[in-house]
């Protein structure tokens, strides 16, 4: 994991700072362990004062952008809080998603029974993603989402909740890790190996983020090509499980 704020910068100024978070990498301190590695911390060896004005899960990669002066940090967070910012995801989900473009639009509300996780419920806060297949495999599919609100884990319940939880996804879906062997046939390991998987983390990556800028002067854009394991993912999906449409069984 990287450990230097400088590594995983992809845009500084006056006003701004802005990384592609590593997976696996708080975006704050952990409340009960403060010297967990987290992203602000690193930013403040760096910069000194720096202010969030919003958040990636640990296992979610991508887009975090940070104020870095309170005039900023009170125009970025109003936005925010208004759902001005367009944010694009890149998810893997489970299953062939059918429809190319859709809507989800159910509220959301904090799990009870599950503290720290989130759940559709019709008393819940109104939440709204829109989904977009990008390409297809036999048993999986790649999207891009774009929610429209801002609610903790929004797209990874929502994608559950229509039947296609992430592809790895420990808290909504069905595995914790994806092996090559599960797409491979005759797939073996050296003796005295095990097998790595191919990802292990919620294979959710922010993409893109496009807020305007704190002087409101103009509209500010960034972005994050896909890490390492989401794209060895999905190369292997390509070479393995290659999606033949049902139509071509018929010609």
């Amino acid at each position: 994991m990287k450990k230097n704020a400088r590594e995983f910068i992809i845009y500084e100024d006056d006003s701004i700072a802005v990384v592609n978070k590593p997976a696996g990498l708080l975006t704050l301190p952990d409340r009960y362990r403060r010297d967990t590695p987290n992203v602000r911390a690193m930013l403040e060896k760096r910069y000194g004062a720096i202010f969030v004005v919003h958040r990636l899960d640990k296992d979610t990669s991508g887009v975090l952008a940070f104020a870095r002066n309170a005039e900023a940090h009170r125009n970025l967070s109003m936005q925010f809080e208004h759902h001005i910012p367009e944010k694009i995801y890149g998810a893997i989900v489970s299953g062939i998603v059918e429809q190319d473009e859709f809507d989800i639009d159910i509220p959301l509300a904090d799990d009870e029974r599950r503290p720290g996780l989130t759940r559709p419920s019709a008393r819940g806060k109104e939440s709204l993603t829109s989904v977009k297949v990008v390409e297809r495999f036999r048993a999986a599919t790649y999207l891009e989402c774009r929610p429209k609100t801002g609610r903790r884990h929004q797209i990874r319940v929502h994608l559950a909740a229509v039947g296609h939880p992430l592809l790895v996804d420990s808290d909504y879906g069905r595995i914790s890790e994806f092996m090559l062997s599960t797409l491979k046939r005759r797939y073996k390991v050296s003796k005295g190996e095990t097998e790595r998987p191919l990802i292990a983390r919620a294979t959710l990556h922010a993409a893109s983020l496009t807020l305007q800028y704190p002087d409101e002067s103009s509209k500010f854009s960034v972005s994050a090509p896909l890490p390492k394991d989401m794209s060895a993912t999905l190369q292997a999906l390509r070479k393995y499980a290659e999606y033949v449409p049902i139509e071509s069984y018929f010609f």
